[in-house]
């Protein structure tokens, strides 16, 4: 006598969608690279929150950073772009549809050195789009040189000092215009998770630095991106926690002990402070706060900023709500009227 046994049911979140339709290709990365971290953590958020993995477009330059979001989301959309250039491409791309949610991926060298001058403009723009930055302060294509981003002092491991300051992503960030900036680590999972689902929430720049070890050229004593330095120097600023706009929003929190920033979907983060009393909606006290840290030789981590009233870029140039590339030619074409009009005023 046979017995059928009944599979057990599929788990789905809200969309009816599994964990596997947010996941991309194998990963080609070193075993233990800090960015495939990152990408598992990308996979579970975007299906914890059930965002409809073709409404995404990933971007990414080149590096080993801009090779992972083939490992995630790959039902969404994607372009890899020339060197540090991913911002430009991001930008036309969210211009010309604004209902995408932009996810831009790149790396200290993507973003720091040859892709600084877009970044910032990026940056000043407040474009609405996540932009995880994986930082490990060297550049793993080329055998593991010095990055922008690596602490002066810091060695290779060939034992070669860096005689060169920094760029902090996070300052610049914060002084210029994005409206959510954090730093975390690749090896806390549970910060790593809130901020970002936080920052999918968030319309407008969100810029995570994320310090993600590099296994092979930058994982070794004398680091200050390695994964034992991290341990040791890492500066938790707070506990963070993200409830969904669709689960029940509980506030029981004691007066000065933690706050709740209401994001634009109606989501919340939920920040509970520790040692220190930080407000991250001051952009003063977050930099002041970097600049603490970074004075201790500490690695601050956590949410640095959260502004939900600065407006976006799309909001600023004042853009129709229906995407510029579904528009008619007959909207986005002057008439043969109004081209001899120009061409007699330019006589």
């Amino acid at each position: 006598m046979s017995t059928t046994v009944t599979p057990p049911p599929k788990k789905v979140n809200r969309l009816g969608l599994e964990v596997l339709n947010y996941k991309g290709s194998k990963t080609t990365l070193c075993a233990g690279c800090g960015h495939n971290s990152v990408s598992e953590r990308i996979v579970e958020c975007f299906y914890e929150l059930g965002v409809e993995p073709y409404k995404v477009a990933k971007f990414s330059g080149i590096g080993c950073s801009s090779k992972s979001p083939a490992y995630f989301l790959g039902m969404s959309h994607g372009f890899n772009g020339v060197h540090g250039r991913m911002p430009a491409i991001a930008t036309g791309a969210l211009l010309a549809n604004r209902t995408m949610m932009g996810l831009g991926v790149t790396g200290d060298g993507d973003t720091a050195s040859i892709g600084i001058g877009q970044f910032m403009h990026l940056v000043r723009r407040n474009m609405p789009m996540i932009y995880v930055i994986e930082n490990n302060g060297v550049y793993g294509l080329t055998k593991g040189q010095f990055s922008a981003t690596a602490d002066l002092g810091s060695t290779l491991k060939t034992g070669a000092p860096n005689d060169l300051p920094p760029f902090d992503c996070c300052a610049l960030a914060l002084k210029w215009g994005a409206t959510f900036v954090a730093r975390t680590f690749s090896g806390d999972k549970k910060q790593l998770q809130a901020i970002i689902k936080a920052s999918i929430a968030h319309q407008g720049l969100s810029v995570i630095d994320v310090i993600s070890p590099c296994v092979t050229f930058n994982d070794h004593v004398g680091s200050t991106k390695s994964y034992g330095y991290m341990k040791d120097h890492e500066e938790v600023l707070h506990e963070l926690d993200f409830v969904p706009f669709f689960e029940e929003i509980a506030v029981d929190i004691p007066e000065g002990e933690a706050m709740d920033v209401q994001m634009h979907d109606g989501s919340h983060l939920r920040i509970r402070k520790l040692e220190r009393d930080f407000d991250p909606t001051n952009r003063l006290a977050a930099l002041a706060a970097l600049e603490e840290s970074e004075a201790k030789g500490e690695v601050l981590t956590g949410v640095l900023y959260v502004n939900t009233h600065k407006p976006t870029f799309i909001e600023q140039l004042n853009m129709c709500e229906e995407p510029v590339a579904t528009l008619p030619e007959s909207k986005v074409r002057p008439s043969q009227a109004v081209l001899d009009q120009v061409m007699e005023e330019l006589r």
